[in-house]
């Protein structure tokens, strides 16, 4: 195998990995507020109808689906940057090694300052009057909207996190790429 076909596999691999990155997060953002789907990301993505909150036999699995088709597309230029990055090693498998650690990299950095936006979203935005998210939309049946800002906060500020991930990603090939012609 040469680093051409190491540079497809991972444009290949990575919108699927960005998909099934998208699809547990959301599952975790499910269990912190539901109407975030239910009322704001099922019509989003058209899955149901405004006006329409159909009841699904299992929501988890609209839920998976949302959050795949909201990230799948990120895993393609994450996978093409630190592919075309992973062309500066020597030996293919190198590049493979090193990419496939830099991307876990990138997905844990985008994970963590999700967590971050979690926290922001509940020590601090959702505290605030509800007036304040004026810009933000809001359904106007909204029960619970202090999780719903919190999970909004989340998936903000994971969307950061999977810029400062493939920016931690693109460095440790690079310092990796050093390393392994001193050894």
């Amino acid at each position: 195998m040469n680093k051409f076909w190491v540079l497809i596999l991972f444009l290949i691999i990575s919108p699927i990995i960005g998909g099934l990155y998208g699809g547990l997060h959301d599952q975790f953002t499910y269990t912190i507020s539901p109407e975030y789907y239910t009322k704001f990301k099922f019509y989003q993505f058209g899955l149901m109808d405004m006006g329409n909150e159909a009841i699904f036999p299992n929501p988890r699995i609209e839920v998976f689906a949302v959050g795949f088709m909201a990230t799948w597309w990120m895993g393609l230029p994450i996978g093409l940057i630190l592919g075309l990055v992973g062309l500066v090693h020597s030996e293919w498998k190198d590049m493979f090694n090193v990419t496939i650690k830099a991307i876990i990299i990138t997905i844990t950095v985008a994970f963590i300052t999700g967590l971050i936006g979690l926290g922001f979203g509940y020590f601090f935005l959702s505290n605030q009057p509800i007036t304040e998210f004026e810009n933000w939309y809001l359904p106007e049946n909204l029960v619970d909207y202090k999780n719903f800002i919190r999970v909004g906060s989340m998936h903000n500020f994971s969307y950061l996190g999977g810029l400062i991930g493939l920016i931690s990603g693109i460095i440790y090939s690079i310092k990796e790429k050093n390393r392994l012609k001193n050894l």
